[in-house]
């Protein structure tokens, strides 16, 4: 065995960002991967502490800037938990669809840039990305901003849903429904495709618990654990959706979870629009009472699209005293140590990206 080292990154265009890894290989098998990671810290949790509350939500944006009102939402939930602070029914109802919008928007990128990952199904990559610039022409309409969206207010929503939203987003939706069979149809029946993702990159369900990987990854590995159902939050627990799991854990049933997530993204909003209530969902100012909560400490779970995102707030009367941030992401990039053994150097790639990284979210 003739063990050659070979360094990719950070600046390579399949390592979704300033990734760094040092490969060991032997031949064209990878024998060992290690990631370096820290070449986009930016100390988020501590400039939080500096800031007044509401001061912050544009940071947590931009931790996964293809999801970024998730972050937005798990930050300002443990504000209000903190503080004490209900969330009106209407703006409960208004979250679940904007959030699973924004699932959605962030698994159509990720089924776009896997073929490109693999060097081949451009196509895909086009088609993804059309059909993502809808979902965002529905966020930004919501929000009024077409990135970075700051949407959230203790206890509501900063807007209201636009007249027609809902007619507009069910339309969307349905062609969205149309070409998820489309999707299906124009990967899986590619023979490369298979060849390339089936058996590659393969994650046992025990050693997916061993890792501590979450989210879509976990799922692909056949184990059932979704926030969203283990511990709902909002009017979750009122909706009906199905946890999609898979049990080969390799990089096609990585892929294939998340075409079955977009899915149930589709159905949950469907549902939400026929029991969102009328009423008032705007939120409160952003002065702040001092918190309610006795022990001043709030922890908050959320299923985001790439896993479990917790917060960890610690409150003053102004600004947190205390925010710890645990990623989905930095966790799940953990895994690729083990994934990428035995695998094909040129397979490397395309194995990383369906971890669907974001290295805002890992470095922080």
């Amino acid at each position: 065995m003739t063990i050659t080292r070979i360094n990719i990154g950070p600046i390579h265009p399949s390592t979704h960002g300033v990734l760094r890894l040092v490969a060991d290989i032997d031949g064209d098998t990878i024998v060992r991967v290690e990631p370096h990671i820290g070449f986009l810290h930016r100390g988020v949790e501590k400039l939080a502490e500096t800031r007044m509350y509401m001061q912050n939500p544009p940071y947590m944006e931009k931790l996964d800037y293809l999801a970024p009102m998730s972050y937005d939402e798990a930050y300002v939930a443990a504000v209000e938990k903190a503080m004490g602070i209900e969330v009106k029914e209407r703006a409960m109802y208004i979250r679940v669809i904007l959030l699973e919008l924004q699932r959605i928007a962030s698994h159509l990128f990720f089924i776009g840039t896997i073929g490109n990952d693999l060097g081949q199904m451009f196509t895909l990559f086009m088609w993804a990305y059309m059909d993502r610039d809808m979902v965002i022409d529905l966020l930004e309409e919501a929000t009024g901003s077409r990135m970075f969206y700051v949407n959230m207010r203790l206890g509501g929503v900063v807007r209201d849903l636009p007249p027609d939203f809902e007619a507009r987003t069910l339309e969307k939706l349905n062609y969205l429904q149309k070409r998820m069979g489309e999707y299906e149809s124009f990967i899986e029946k590619n023979p490369v495709f298979g060849e390339r993702m089936k058996g590659v990159g393969v994650l046992s369900s025990e050693k997916a618990l061993d890792l501590g990987v979450t989210g879509p990854v976990l799922r692909a590995s056949g184990i059932e654990y979704d926030v969203r159902k283990n511990s709902p939050y909002y009017v979750y627990d009122k909706l009906h959706f199905e946890i999609k799991i898979l049990t080969k854990g390799d990089n096609f049933a990585r892929y294939k979870i998340r075409l079955l997530e977009i899915k149930e993204s589709i159905r949950l909003v469907r549902e939400a629009f026929k029991r969102i209530p009328e009423g008032d969902a705007l939120g409160m100012p952003v002065k702040l009472r001092s918190p309610a909560t006795k022990e001043k400490v709030a922890v908050i779970s959320r299923e985001v699209p790439k896993g479990e995102c917790m917060m960890y707030l610690v409150a003053d009367d102004q600004k947190p005293y205390r925010l710890s941030i645990r990623s989905p992401n930095f966790i799940n990039l953990m895994s690729i140590s083990h994934l990428a053994q035995g695998v094909r150097t040129a397979d490397l790639f395309a194995t990383l990206g369906t971890l669907d990284l974001v290295m805002g979210c890992v470095d922080r």
